[in-house]
This record gives structure tokens, C-alpha cells and sequence, in this order.
């Protein structure tokens, strides 16, 4: 009876199965919501990713239609409703790397360094969470602080050799604008490091800097090399630091010196250029801007070459 019984109720599962009640049926309730919240989804997406899209298709198309080797080469000229051409943007795309390059010599030891005391020696003493609060606070600043207060300590104390607004100063604001997001980059990808390489490396004598050099910062290479990419952009673009500290020069860096007098960089030249009355001031304006978002997309795309490399070193170690 049992073997019967039990024949009896695969029949009905059987039979159950073949009424196409576990077939996907579009007019139920529960699948029209799903489409509806699907294409909803979509649509945020579409209008989230919509203004990048315009805006950087934008000024690629109207910057670079105003782009050629003269105006990537010359100085600008001064403005002028009788001018021909308005010169070029060659000093301020020199300044912009010179004042980023200085940023970076500065925030990158400085930022990592305080990413592996907080991961590999400190981790959550009180200090640590201090310092961990003061990067989140100082992320959160707007840039013009960083200017005002360069501006208040370097250029108004004139404690560079007697200058005031330089080159110099201008990378010191900018390196204080990328330091949090290194330091919290750094930081969160040691924290990634599984425990076990480093119980490893120690456990067969390495010290604990060998491990940090040898095992734990390769491992991590990938992610605190992505965030040092993406400060060095967001400090690229900055304007506001660099008016209370580089100003704006319309001339070429041509030595050492020169780095402690006024700089230009091409998104002080953006702000300035834009709202001059004349055409070929405008039209500079646009070129920089295409260059300008060329560098930010070309960061992109080194961070994820960078990011193949540090693959790489994974397998390696």
C-alpha cells in the first residue's frame, strides 16, 4: 500500500507540472511589477550616466574643434577685441603638471605613509581613529579652504625666499586636497590583505617591514595606486586653491626660480578666459577645457593599466 500510496502522489506532482503552473506567465500581477520596476531602474541608470555623457561629449566636440599646435605651444595673449588669435594655452598646460607634479611629491609619501601606520602598526588605537576622523573631516572641506589657508600661512607670511602667489605654493594646496583620499585609499586596501600572508611572511622570519615592502603593499598596489589616481584628478581640476596661491601667469616656466613666482594652470585660464567678453579668450577657454578632460580620462585609463600591473605582482608573490 505504501509503494502505491507513494506512486499515487508522484502522479499528481507529475500531473501538477504539466497544467504549466510553474511556466512563466507575464500577465501575473507579480511579473508586470517586476517589469515596471525594472524599466524604472533603467531609466535612473540611463539619467545618472545621461549628464557625464553630455557634458564630456560636449566640450570634446567644441574644445576640440579649436585645437591645433599653436594654440597647445603659444602664450596667450593679452585680451583684446582686435586680436586675430588669442595665442595659446602652451604655459598653463605646463603649470597644470608642474603644480600636480608638486602636489604629488608631497601627498604621496605623506598619504601612504599614514595608510600603513594606520593598517599595519597603529590599526584601531586612538590615534588611529583620530587621525581616521581628521582624513574623513578634511575630505569633506571645500577646496577654497585648502587655498585660504595656504594662502594665510605660505603666501601672505611670504615665507618662500620673499615670494608670495608661486607655483610652489599652489602644489602645497593641491597635495592637501589629495592627501585624505590617499590616506583612506591606502588604508582600506591593506585591510584587504588577508591576515594569513602576513602570519607567513613572519612566521618564517620576516620582519615586519619586509612583510609590509614585500608582501602586504604589493597585494595592495592595485587599490592605493587607483586612489592615488583619482586624487591627482580631482586636484587637476581644482580652481579656487589656485586663485589664493599660484594666481595666473601668461608666461612659460624657464628655470628653477620661476617655480616661486605666479604659475598658470589650465582651469585658472578656464575661469578666467570664459568670462572675458572676446571671442578668441573664449575660445582658448574651450581648448583648455578639452585638454582638460582628456588628462582626466587618460588618468582613468593609466589607473586601469596600473591596476594590470598590480595583478601581476599578486601572482608573483
Amino acid at each position: 500500500m505504501d509503494c502505491k500510496e507513494t506512486k499515487f502522489k508522484v502522479l499528481i506532482i507529475m500531473k501538477s507540472f504539466s497544467n504549466n503552473k510553474l511556466k512563466y506567465n507575464p500577465s501575473l500581477s507579480r511579473n508586470i511589477g517586476n517589469k515596471g520596476l525594472t524599466f524604472i531602474a533603467a531609466c535612473f541608470s540611463a539619467i545618472s550616466v545621461l549628464p557625464l555623457l553630455l557634458v564630456i561629449s560636449y566640450v570634446l566636440i567644441k574644445g576640440g574643434s579649436y585645437i591645433n599646435l599653436e594654440t597647445l605651444i603659444l602664450e596667450p595673449e593679452p585680451p583684446g577685441d582686435d586680436l586675430l588669435s588669442a595665442g595659446g594655452i602652451g604655459p598653463a598646460i605646463a603649470g597644470t603638471f608642474i603644480m600636480t607634479i608638486i602636489a604629488s611629491v608631497i601627498s604621496i609619501p605623506v598619504g601612504v605613509g599614514g595608510g600603513i601606520y594606520l593598517a599595519e602598526y597603529s590599526k584601531s588605537g586612538r590615534f588611529a581613529k583620530f587621525i581616521r576622523f581628521g582624513s574623513n573631516v578634511l575630505a569633506g572641506v571645500p577646496s577654497i579652504i585648502a587655498g585660504v589657508f595656504i594662502y594665510a600661512i605660505i603666501v601672505s607670511t611670504k615665507i618662500l625666499f620673499g615670494s608670495m602667489f608661486s607655483g610652489i605654493a599652489g602644489g602645497m594646496s593641491l597635495s592637501i586636497l589629495m592627501l585624505p583620499t590617499i590616506i583612506k585609499t591606502t588604508d582600506e586596501a591593506l585591510k584587504l590583505v588577508p591576515n594569513d600572508m602576513r602570519r607567513a611572511s613572519l612566521g618564517i622570519g620576516a620582519s615586519k617591514f619586509t612583510m609590509i615592502t614585500n608582501i602586504t603593499l604589493p597585494f595592495a598596489f592595485r587599490s592605493i595606486s587607483t586612489g592615488v589616481l583619482l586624487a591627482l584628478a580631482r586636484a587637476a581640476g581644482e580652481t579656487a586653491p589656485l586663485i589664493f596661491t599660484a594666481l595666473f601667469s601668461r608666461y612659460y616656466i624657464t628655470s628653477i626660480d620661476d617655480l616661486f613666482y605666479e604659475m598658470g594652470s589650465l582651469s585658472v585660464l578656464i575661469y578666467n578666459f570664459a568670462l572675458e567678453p572676446y571671442e578668441a579668450q573664449n575660445q582658448l577657454a574651450w581648448a583648455a577645457s578639452f585638454i582638460l578632460v582628456v588628462f582626466l580620462l587618460s588618468l582613468n585609463i593609466l589607473s586601469r593599466w596600473i591596476g594590470t600591473i598590480g595583478s601581476f605582482s599578486k601572482h608573483r608573490v
